[in-house]
């Protein structure tokens, strides 16, 4: 059968389909979300702690900058104080790295979830194929990728022009104030300026956000075909589920055969019908039937209780009756009863005899069965 074709591909995808992609990696995902949410974290964090980093540059300039003679005459003194410069600057910047590479793992969850896949790592050959590789590159995927691409380099240089004219006047007296202001100023345009770029970013995220949806849930459609095949593998093929309810079929019926042997008492139709039914004294519920079955498995019924001497009685109306209104190892109805304590009284009472116990039963006469239970 011929693969079915992208266009044929118009139906949902179903849970099982969207479950084997998530196994395979294969989520909606935005990297331009990831990307905007990262810059704006940084550009926040950055704002709020500006100023602190501002002061500690400048503690660390003017530190740096400033002859002592200690360290000039004395080699290991230099090595101590470049050791305290740089772990000066590593606390100061540390927590803000820290937040970018918390946000840096929580980000790409934002659409899509939490999913890991070792399947994503695998050689495939389609990846290593360079024909699929230039439909790749000229594809439609590839196109949408350059249209985005040049939509952030312009928005990026719209907003970056308007944000650093604005901020062209402090730029320019930054060399006219002490170090301390000058770095806190820089701190304060940098941040800013940082701020309104990473907005903008968030601009081309929710674009991509709604397209990464569509566009994983059109990957993913199956078409009728794959439907049904799925169907099939999932619930099983229609033979092998046949052969499954032929087996358990034969299995029901050997345990039904077994049963037989313990019955009190086999109805008959004589031929169509058999029901065996036993009653424990010991228990107070009705009489069961303990095996039933029509024609083929009728005969055989009355084979094993032939061979194991249980009593058989052809009574057309109640065997018809047992037959369509009681399943195996299930009590009689209630409106059958007396027709069954009169069936099982007479059988017991001719065990007895034959065992020497008691008088010969008289013959049983016709028993009569509800209307109800005509069939």
């Amino acid at each position: 059968m011929a693969e079915d074709s992208s266009d044929d591909r118009e139906e949902a995808p179903t849970a099982k389909k969207l479950k084997d992609a998530r196994k395979k990696g294969q989520i909606a995902r935005s990297k331009e979300l990831t990307t905007a949410l990262l810059l704006m974290t940084s550009a926040i964090t950055l704002y709020a702690y500006s100023s602190s980093f501002g002061r500690n540059i400048a503690n660390i300039a003017i530190q740096a900058f400033t002859p002592d003679r200690r360290y000039i005459y004395n080699p290991k003194m230099m090595l101590a104080a470049v050791t305290d410069l740089a772990s000066a600057a590593f606390f100061t910047f540390a927590p803000f790295f820290f937040i970018l590479f918390i946000i840096g793992l929580v980000s790409p969850m934002a659409l899509g979830g939490i999913s890991f896949s070792t399947e994503v790592l695998a050689p495939k050959a389609n990846r290593m194929s360079p024909a699929k590789g230039l439909k790749r590159m000229l594809g439609t995927h590839a196109l949408i990728e350059l249209t985005k691409a040049l939509a952030k380099v312009s928005v990026v240089f719209i907003v970056g022009y308007f944000v650093l004219s604005a901020a062209f006047p402090s730029l320019v007296e930054l060399g006219n104030g002490n170090v301390e202001s000058s770095i806190a100023t820089a701190m304060d345009i940098v941040s800013q300026s940082f701020f309104f770029l990473s907005f903008s970013l968030l601009l081309i995220a929710f674009i991509d956000v709604p397209y990464q949806i569509w566009n994983h849930g059109k990957e993913l459609k199956m078409s009728k075909q794959e439907v049904k095949d799925e169907y099939k593998d999932s619930e099983g093929k229609p033979e092998l589920k046949g052969k499954i309810k032929q087996k358990q079929r034969e299995i029901s019926q050997q345990r039904m055969m077994e049963a037989v042997p313990e019955a009190d008492v086999v109805v008959t139709n004589p031929e169509h019908y058999s029901v065996a039914l036993k009653y424990d004294v010991l228990k107070s519920g009705a009489p069961i039937v303990v095996a039933k079955g029509a024609d083929l498995m009728a005969l055989q019924i009355r084979k094993v209780a032939i061979a194991n001497d249980v009593q058989i009685l052809p009574m057309p109306p109640l065997a018809r009756a047992l037959y369509h209104t009681t399943e195996i190892n299930q009590e009689v109805p209630q409106g059958l009863y007396l027709s069954v304590a009169q069936v099982l009284a007479f059988v017991f009472q001719l065990k007895s005899f034959r065992d020497g116990k008691g008088p010969r039963p008289e013959n049983l006469g016709k028993i009569d069965t509800p209307k109800e239970f005509q069939y």
